[in-house]
């Protein structure tokens, strides 16, 4: 049956590739400069329409984003996303532009900005280029060379510091002096060459087109800043929270040629070394209004102003990623509430083209950041920030390198290194898997099944005592932070892939596979403890360093440490304390697996404390002592530490899928010392919400079971009731 289903799926994708409309418009650009970096260039034409249809649906890509404007009104504010579904691929979006389109003469107008670079999350194609098509009934506009394309003067790259070599955008320098007033407008056109026809669609050198298959920035429009303070010729503009913004100024200038710098207090992170993006305004006489299109991040924007020039207003545009922060959580313990509120407000920040590890140093897809927030998105946003995860993973197994690796970051036009412990973790339980389990979505598996068979296989050795040997790769690591126990790590992380593996065998009906991966698992699990148990915990005979916590939780999570071990784990899982806050999540979930809720969030207390006393974050940190620590790994925006807000809504709460998708779920609460905590979560089959107050021996929950579900509550005590659709108040021990 699973074998028939995955067949359907695959003849009803081809079938829907071969019914894509054919492509008429053919990318353009500018005749004499096409591959500059860092470079800028209008797009016009105009087309007469008789009847508008009802529906108008244009596909439009761009090397490598662009913002368009029909009969003078904007209609997407940074489309496109960064290249790479595969290597030399590009995305298009698909827009219905029948709203802005009236009966008689249409101007369509875009400005496109192009990289130029490879980076993390973007591959080059080597040329600037726009393409737009659409056909519909009494309409054809196709990118050709009867458009008018020119270079966009006004823009231009700044001096020195540039963005690190991480990222593909440029700084922007703006010269409103050299701005070509209503080049976009009806009207009069005002670009006076021709665009050069530089490539058909979906061939070299752009690449294989496909459709975007995540949804359009959400744009919050242009907003006041909380707060403005001035110290010398510097306004300090206080944002609302960490936020992807585009700095807006008004300002007033006597003879024009004023220079104003734009950055963020995210600008440098590692202590100073390691540049992001800013941008810089070059005024024209009078009043004037500009808006930087490179969006930037940080809690404050830095409008350095030179004399002469008065400020109007400053305000600032937020566009993110479209979903809506529909899970919550809250709990009897403030500090537990502001932890989540912040994991929730840092993922939001790392979300965009694709997920990041922070949105100012690097804009990179690592494959450990990717696991732990792509669980985060299930208790934090709708399901539309599932879309996010399905697309990344689809990239990761496209570009999975000729020999059969799988590395990260990707999409990367300038790295193919191998972190072969994070793409276990990627490949594996809490990645592949997690994402296939929660949304129910299980369109990606068979298309990535071979590529992540191919490289658990193929590259990972099993010794003769049955357990996985050391694999280096290009990059050995497995965390920031000291006493790493890299062969116990392996072992656990090997087998929670192999288990991921086997499951999607199974659904595909790999029987020869099962068969395989069922004779690896057991090798582990017969010789784990034979190598690593000490009697007190787990540690390789050749580590030297303290008892690695990490360790002994992942022999928990993958199931390999017996239940007897427990009491001496929690004890080992109290006293050490090495993870860093990427792996801290899988040692505090530990606990709530062996069931020492409590412990766990005597833990969580003790090490997010640092971080939650900085009033002025709303963000969490890459590394525990952020200002401490005079290195790269220094970011206050980084998604990978907020574990906990999974934590605190599928553990305290007890909010867990035991069927795709949460057609059937759990609500199994572990209170600790709390004594009310509530969650809500939104799921592809509807909203769940549980309320949980305990008093003494007694719990009280109140659940909300979406309809067409059921969810089963499951007390401390092992007493189980099994509630159906409706809002339901049932009391346990």
């Amino acid at each position: 049956m699973h074998k028939f289903i995955f067949l359907l799926i695959g003849v009803m994708a081809s079938f829907s590739i071969h019914a894509e409309t054919p492509w008429k418009g053919a990318w353009i650009s500018h005749e004499t400069n096409q591959s500059h970096p860092n470079s800028w260039y209008t797009y016009r034409t105009t087309v007469d329409i008789e009847k508008v249809p009802a529906q108008a649906m244009a596909r439009i890509a761009a090397d490598s984003k662009y913002w368009l404007w029909i009969n003078g009104q904007m209609v997407v504010f940074e489309g496109s996303l960064k290249r790479g579904p595969a290597p030399g691929d590009a995305y298009y979006d698909e827009i219905d532009i029948a709203p802005y389109l009236q009966e008689g003469e249409n101007t369509i107008a875009a400005l496109v900005w192009y990289f130029g670079l490879n980076g993390f999350s973007h591959s080059s194609s080597g040329h600037a280029g726009f393409l737009f098509d659409c056909q519909a009934p009494g309409v054809e506009i196709i990118s050709n060379n009867q458009w008018s394309c020119d270079t966009y003067q006004a823009y231009s790259n700044t001096d020195a510091p540039h963005p690190n070599y991480r990222m593909p955008e440029g700084n922007i320098r703006y010269d409103a002096r050299k701005a070509i007033e209503g080049w976009n407008l009806p009207g009069e056109d005002k670009i006076k060459t021709n665009a050069m026809m530089v490539g058909d669609a979906n061939r070299a050198p752009f690449g294989k087109l496909v459709k975007r298959p995540i949804p359009m920035w959400k744009d919050y429009g242009l907003k006041e800043y909380v707060g403005i303070e001035q110290v010398g010729d510097t306004l300090f503009c206080k944002l609302p929270y960490n936020a992807q913004i585009t700095p807006w100024l008004e300002v007033v200038s006597d003879k024009g040629g004023d220079t104003i710098r734009i950055q963020t207090d995210n600008y440098y992170t590692g202590n100073g070394s390691t540049a992001s993006v800013r941008c810089e305004y070059i005024t024209r006489p009078g009043l004037q209004q500009y808006e930087n299109l490179g969006w930037m991040s940080g809690h404050i924007v830095k409008y350095v102003i030179p004399q002469g020039v008065e400020v109007k207003a400053l305000k600032f545009r937020e566009t993110g990623y479209n979903t809506e922060f529909a899970g919550k959580f809250q709990c009897n313990d403030p500090f537990l509430n502001e932890l989540w509120k912040r994991a929730a407000r840092t993922l939001y920040l790392n979300m965009r083209d694709t997920y990041f590890d922070c949105p100012e140093r690097e804009r990179a897809q690592w494959g450990g950041d990717l696991a732990n927030e792509l669980a985060q998105s299930f208790y934090a946003f709708d399901p539309q920030a599932q879309k996010l995860a399905t697309k990344a993973i689809r990239e990761i197994i496209g570009w999975q390198r000729n020999d059969g690796v799988i590395f990260s970051p990707a999409p990367a036009g300038n790295w193919s290194r191998e972190l072969p412990l994070q793409s276990l973790a990627l490949v594996g339980w809490y990645g592949f898997y997690t994402q296939y389990f929660y949304s129910g979505d299980s369109s990606f598996v068979a298309s990535i099944y071979d590529g992540m068979h191919r490289y658990l296989h193929e590259h990972w050795e099993i010794g003769a005592d049955g357990l996985v040997m050391h694999r280096t790769g290009d990059w050995t690591w497995a965390d920031w932070g000291e006493h790493k126990d890299y062969l116990v790590l392996t072992n656990a992380w090997y087998y929670l892939a192999m288990k991921a593996e086997r499951a999607f065998a199974q659904m595909l009906g790999k029987q020869d596979d099962i068969a395989k991966i069922d004779q690896i698992m057991t090798g582990i699990e017969q010789n784990f403890d034979k190598r690593f148990w000490t009697g007190s915990c787990y540690r390789d005979p050749a580590y030297q360093g303290q008892t690695d916590d990490r360790a002994q939780a992942m022999a928990i999570l993958a199931g390999l440490a017996s239940p007897d071990k427990y009491p001496q784990l929690a004890e080992v899982l109290r006293a050490e304390q090495h993870a860093g806050p990427y792996m801290e999540k899988y040692v505090l979930e530990a606990l709530f697996t062996i069931n020492r809720p409590e412990l766990a969030i005597e833990r969580i207390h003790k090490r997010y404390a640092e971080m939650l006393s900085y009033d002025e974050y709303t963000t969490l940190f890459e590394v525990w002592k952020y200002k401490a620590h005079a290195t790269d790994a220094n970011s206050n925006d980084h998604a990978w530490t907020g574990g906990p807000l999974t934590l605190l809504s599928q553990k305290v709460c007890g909010i867990a899928p035991t069927a795709p998708g949460f057609k059937i779920f759990q609500i199994a609460p572990q209170m600790g010392n709390l004594t009310e905590a509530s969650a809500t979560v939104s799921t592809v089959n509807g909203v769940i919400e549980a309320h949980v107050i305990r008093k003494g021996k007694t719990m009280t929950v109140t659940a909300t079971v979406p309809e067409g579900t059921l969810a089963e509550v499951i007390f401390p005590s092992g007493d189980r009731t099994t509630l159906t659709a409706g809002t339901h108040t049932v009391k346990g021990k």
